[in-house]
């Protein structure tokens, strides 16, 4: 049922084969998460197939250790015809200290498609609900402003290319 569940939480250990040779979580273990918690938020809202369309302003902020309780919420903050942009923040707390921290954080845009291999199709609109919601869609919405600008750089620099 579409246009219901705009949240997702994943709660769940860090393990010895998440981790570098530094003995932290390596960044690519935590996009997967990122991008598992993005996933089933977005199916969540549309009720339909997504794919990740981008991420922006991904931040490193403090490293997760093994044996951190690892929190990861994706959480609706914007909608488009067929897309859905979802702030996900991972957070790790150290259980022996109860000690919690922000990891990391990003905006990510899925987009829905009326099969895996199909087409765009529309999703349900989301309407924010507080002034905490309104600012996280501003924020959302000034990002796709900044998307649309990186599009162009991107299609001159593959045009240089040729």
């Amino acid at each position: 049922m579409s246009g219901k569940q705009h949240e997702v939480t994943f709660r769940f250990l860090a393990q010895p084969t998440d981790v570098n040779f530094g003995g932290k979580v390596h960044g690519g273990m935590a996009m997967k998460w990122i991008d598992q918690a993005g996933y089933a938020c977005a199916v969540g809202w549309s009720g339909a197939y997504c794919v990740t369309a981008s991420v922006s302003g991904i931040q490193f902020v403090a490293p997760i250790l093994i044996g951190d309780l690892v929190t990861v919420r994706a959480r609706l903050i914007h909608t488009g015809t067929s897309s859905m942009h979802m702030a996900v923040d991972v957070m790790a707390r150290d259980l022996r200290k109860d000690e919690q921290r922000l990891a990391t954080s990003c905006v990510m845009v899925f987009v829905a498609l009326d099969s895996p291999d199909g087409k765009p199709t529309p999703v349900p609109h989301w309407e924010p609900r507080d002034d905490s919601e309104r600012r996280l869609q501003a924020q959302a919405k000034q990002l796709l402003e900044l998307s649309k600008g990186m599009e162009q750089l991107v299609d001159m620099h593959a045009a240089s290319l040729d």
